[in-house]
């Protein structure tokens, strides 16, 4: 367990007004724990109480995890297959006298199996969102999550100068994607951070485009939005490129969105919110005359989950502290035509925002 984190989240858990809380695995387990599984048809329910040391319960074929963690033995209520996991649920609800509990859960998580055992088992227990206390803590990046996601960030922008030079006019989307794939590895990525977008022509007014057979063509406008993970941790880049010939359409509208990538950066530092920094960027596409074609909000956070707390959007008036990491991607999408998305990767510290990619923004042309 990480003593620090743990320590600030059951400070948190208190605040609330709750007696625990319940994950399943996720990012949420990983932060806290360490213990990296994955939602099957064996569940795993980790249980940090306000007062008391964490318990799990969890499959026996995984319970060195548990104890490499530092859970006490007498915490882990492991199970074997042919015991099955109810008998392990039934014993951990009742050392942990959950029944008197109000007990925080991952709403985006926690599924109807795991839910309906405590019910079962911790008659009157009563359950709450989670997310708001977790999300505070994960909010702040300590130097150790940026360490991985500059590295996470250089790996990303070194296999995109590698793949540029070998784009053809001719090549699929399907074709580009897969070398985008191979220099992503060959980089150091130990993990993609998402499946890469690339989509050309038409197919780039759709922001979350799945690479198709459709060769780039001379005119097009190429979006390509990749990262890589670096222990654990996201990053997220995206750039649009001119193949061959550069369509006198969209010059204006590609300006217009790298100025609005560089005035939603601006706009960020500490104590602004998710919405002045979303009305930073949009001003200027706004401005431009395509205000409407700028369909999604302008960020999102980054970290254990390539979207994840906080939003950079209307409506979102936390203020942001240091230490938090975003993206910043405005775009433009003209149905039928394509389109045009530059993000980067920031983070917020004392005296303003550092971005954590720094790849050429100026458009280039490949092909």
């Amino acid at each position: 367990m990480n003593t620090k984190r743990l320590e600030r989240l059951k400070e948190a858990i208190l605040d609330h007004g709750l007696d625990g809380i319940a994950l399943v695995p996720g990012p949420n387990m990983v932060y806290l724990s360490g213990i990296q599984s994955h939602l099957s048809e064996r569940p795993i329910l980790l249980v940090i109480p306000a007062d008391d040391e964490p318990a799990i319960i969890i499959p026996r074929l995984e319970a060195m995890k548990a104890e490499a963690a530092g859970i006490p033995a007498n915490r882990i209520f492991a199970w074997s297959d042919e015991e099955g996991y109810a008998g392990a649920f039934q014993q951990a609800c009742a050392h942990l006298e959950l029944s008197d509990y109000l007990i925080g859960v991952e709403a985006l998580r926690m599924r109807v199996l795991e839910m309906e055992l405590l019910e079962r088992y911790a008659p009157g227990l009563n359950t709450t969102h989670a997310e708001e206390v977790i999300n505070a803590l994960r909010l702040r990046k300590d130097p150790d999550e940026l360490a991985a996601m500059r590295q996470a960030a250089l790996i990303a922008e070194t296999a995109i100068g590698q793949l540029l030079p070998q784009i053809k006019i001719g090549q699929t989307e399907k074709q580009i994607a897969a070398m985008l794939l191979q220099e992503l590895l060959k980089a150091g990525a130990q993990a993609l951070a998402f499946d890469p977008i690339v989509s050309a022509g038409p197919n780039g007014a759709s922001p979350h485009a799945v690479p198709t057979d459709r060769p780039i063509q001379s005119g097009d406008m190429l979006i390509l939005d990749w990262g890589a993970i670096v222990d654990g941790y996201a990053s997220d880049i995206t750039r649009t490129f001119a193949v061959g010939e550069v369509s006198p359409e969209f010059r204006p509208i590609y300006e217009a969105v790298r100025r609005a990538n560089e005035q939603g950066k601006l706009a960020a530092r500490p104590g602004v919110t998710g919405q002045a920094i979303d009305q930073a960027a949009r001003r200027v596409i706004a401005a431009a005359g395509y205000g409407e074609y700028f369909i999604h909000r302008t960020g999102h956070g980054l970290g254990l989950e390539t979207h994840e707390h906080p939003s950079i959007m209307e409506g979102n008036l936390d203020p942001l502290p240091k230490g938090a990491v975003f993206t910043v991607e405005p775009g433009i999408y003209l149905p039928g035509r394509g389109g045009v998305r530059i993000e980067d990767d920031v983070v917020l510290v004392a005296d303003g925002h550092e971005s954590l990619t720094t790849f050429p923004r100026e458009l280039m042309t490949v092909g």
